[in-house]
C-alpha cells in the first residue's frame, strides 16, 4: 500500500492530493491513509498535511551514493568493501554475520534506517532512514584482549576530528567515546569483540552519527538531549564526505597507534575532552563516585579525583557531567 501511495504522489508532484481523492484511487478508509502517511514519514519521507488540501510530498530520503562515496574515498585498507542495506535491525549483527562468511578487515557496512540500533550498555540508538550515517565497521587489530577500551578512545578520536574538518562545528568527546555539541549528544559508538587466548580475533566498531536530522525528527524524550550535525552547523551535511573523511582518519590514527601504542592517541583524546577537569558523578558496583576527572591513564581509563584526595580509576560506565 505504501508504495500506491507514493505512486499517487508521483503523478501529483508538488501539490496537494486530498484524502478524498488518496481514498477514491486507492479503495481505503482515511484512517488507513493516515497509517501509511505516518509509515513513510518514519521511513524518512516528509509531508505537509493541511485543512482542507490534503497532503502534499515535500522530500524523499536520501540513499547511498556508493559510487560517490568509492571514488573520493583515499583510504588503502577501510572501506574498500561496502555492503548497503536499506532498513535492518542492526548494522552491527550483520557485521559479525559478514565476519563469520571471510569479510577482510576494513569492510563497513551501511544502512539507511536501523529498527533496532544498538548503543552502549543495552540503549537502543535511534535510526531514521536517510538522515544519519548507521554504520558498522570490521576491525582485525592483533592485540591483547584488554586493549579495546584503547580503540574505543581512538574511535571516538577519529570520529570527533573528522566531524570538525566537515562540518566547522565545536564538538568535544565525553568519555569515553560520546559526541556532544554543546552539551547534547550527537554520535554513540559502540565495539563488540571476539577474542581468543587473550588476543582479540576481531573487532565490530558500530558508530551512530545523527547528520541531517531535524528537530521533529527526534522522539519527544530525545529532544532536550541529542542534536544533529545540521542543526547544530546550519546546513545538511552530505553523509559521503563525512564517511570519507572518517575513514581517512581512522585509518591514519590506527596505524599510529599500531606503531606508537596509545600515548599519542591518549594526547589527542585529552585535547578532544569536554570530560577532564570537570566535576563528575558515577555510579559503580561499589557505589557512587564523584570528583575532578583527572586524567587517562595507559588503559585508557578514566582517573577521579575525589573531595579527600583520593585517586579512583573508572574503566567502564557512564559518568554524568556536573
Amino acid at each position: 500500500m505504501n508504495k500506491r501511495i507514493l505512486e499517487l504522489f508521483q503523478e501529483f508532484p508538488e501539490t496537494y492530493v486530498s484524502g478524498e481523492e488518496i481514498s477514491r484511487r486507492l479503495n481505503v478508509s482515511r484512517t488507513a491513509i493516515w497509517k501509511h502517511i505516518e509509515e513513510l514519514r518514519s521511513a524518512g519521507y516528509e509531508f505537509e498535511a493541511a485543512p482542507r488540501k490534503g497532503y502534499r510530498l515535500l522530500s524523499k530520503p536520501n540513499s547511498w551514493q556508493v559510487n560517490e562515496l568509492l571514488s573520493g574515498l583515499k583510504t588503502k585498507v577501510l572501506g574498500q568493501k561496502i555492503h548497503v542495506y536499506g532498513e535492518v535491525e542492526s548494522t552491527q549483527t550483520i557485521a559479525h554475520a559478514l565476519i563469520a562468511s571471510g569479510a577482510p578487515e576494513g569492510t563497513i557496512v551501511l544502512a539507511e534506517a536501523q529498527t533496532a540500533g544498538r548503543g552502549r550498555m543495552g540503549r537502543t540508538w535511534h535510526s531514521p532512514a536517510g538522515k544519519g550515517i548507521w554504520m558498522s565497521l570490521v576491525l582485525k587489530p592483533r592485540i591483547p584482549v584488554y586493549f579495546m577500551p584503547q580503540l574505543t578512545l581512538l574511535s571516538a578520536v577519529a570520529l570527533c576530528r573528522s566531524i570538525q574538518k566537515v562540518c566547522q562545528v565545536d564538538i568535544g568527546i565525553k568519555w569515553p567515546n560520546d559526541l556532544l555539541i554543546k552539551g547534547k549528544k550527537v554520535s554513540g559508538i559502540l565495539l563488540e569483540s571476539s577474542g581468543e587466548d587473550e588476543r582479540l580475533k576481531y573487532v565490530v566498531a558500530g558508530f551512530g552519527i545523527s547528520v541531517n536530522l531535524k528537530r521533529e525528527d527526534y522522539p519527544e524524550e530525545l529532544r532536550n538531549i541529542a542534536t544533529s550535525l545540521a542543526i547544530e552547523s546550519g546546513a545538511d551535511i552530505p553523509r559521503e564526505s563525512l564517511v570519507q573523511a572518517f575513514l581517512l582518519e581512522f585509518e591514519d590514527l590506527y596505524a599510529l597507534y599500531m606503531e606508537k601504542g596509545f600515548a599519542p592517541i591518549r594526547l589527542l583524546w585529552e585535547a578532544l575532552s569536554v570530560t577532564l577537569k570537570r566535576p563528575i558523578r558515577t555510579h559503580t558496583p561499589s557505589g557512587v563516585i564523584e570528583g575532578i576527572a583527572d586524567s587517562l591513564d595507559d588503559s585508557g581509563a578514566l582517573t577521579v579525583i575525589t573531595q579527600a584526595g583520593e585517586k579512583i580509576k573508572i574503566y567502564s560506565g557512564d559518568i554524568e557531567l556536573k
